[in-house]
């Protein structure tokens, strides 16, 4: 029954039904299955699968976002419940994310943030058309393990490799790794200005994220 429970689970979220992963969270509750396996077996499983479906070209980007709202609802559930209950989730590490000044693209960035979030990160998504100061300021506040910089246009680009510059000059690059993304991002930009890491689509982003702070799974 547990099995049933979170494969019809893991399917409303690729389905992107947000009042279906809600039921579907609230069964798996009343039935006592443990949260843990619900959010890995159930949320996180679904959103996985819809990432690799459009890495293969066989969901568009608006099936994906829908998955991932859907997600969160879940996921919002599952949080309260683990609260009430006093358990919790093992918190992996602290992740800041934020699309760079000039730029307002936030789809992208909205799904690495689900998907971090629900593999057990504790993200922190900043917004956009981020000034360089504020990434700088919001590092030395939340002191993250990882600062995600997206950048979706060529010419907003160069806007990472100053807040890089800009962590060195202050002192604090050494304290955070950075990875960088973007339609127009490569590896090889990400090695010009000394990035940690480069996320080439969401699901390599999360990968490489959990590489960086030598997390398993």
């Amino acid at each position: 029954m547990s099995t049933e429970i979170l494969q019809r689970l893991r399917q409303t979220v690729v389905e992107g039904d947000e009042e279906k992963v809600v039921e579907c969270v609230q069964v798996a509750i009343a039935g006592g299955l443990d949260l843990v396996e619900v959010l890995e077996k159930g949320l996180v499983a679904g959103i996985m699968e819809i990432g690799e479906r459009w890495i293969r070209e066989e969901a568009f980007l608006t099936e994906v976002l829908l998955s991932a709202n859907a997600m969160e609802f879940g996921l919002k559930t599952i949080k309260k419940e683990m609260e009430k209950s006093g358990k919790t989730h093992k918190v992996l590490g602290k992740i800041v994310l934020g699309t760079v000044e000039g730029d307002i693209h936030n789809l992208g960035k909205h799904i690495v943030a689900a998907l971090l979030t629900a593999v057990g990160f504790e993200v922190y998504d900043i917004g956009v058309d981020v000034p360089t100061e504020k990434f700088i300021d919001t590092i030395k506040e939340m002191k993250p393990d990882v600062l995600g910089l997206s950048s979706l246009m060529t010419i907003t680009m160069p806007k990472q490799k100053e807040v890089i510059e800009a962590l060195k000059k202050v002192g604090v690059r050494d304290k955070v790794k950075v990875i960088v993304g973007g339609a127009p991002v490569t590896e090889e930009w990400a090695n010009e200005i000394g990035a940690d890491g480069y996320g080439r689509d969401a699901i390599s982003a999360v990968k490489r994220v959990k590489e960086l702070l030598g997390v398993s799974g």
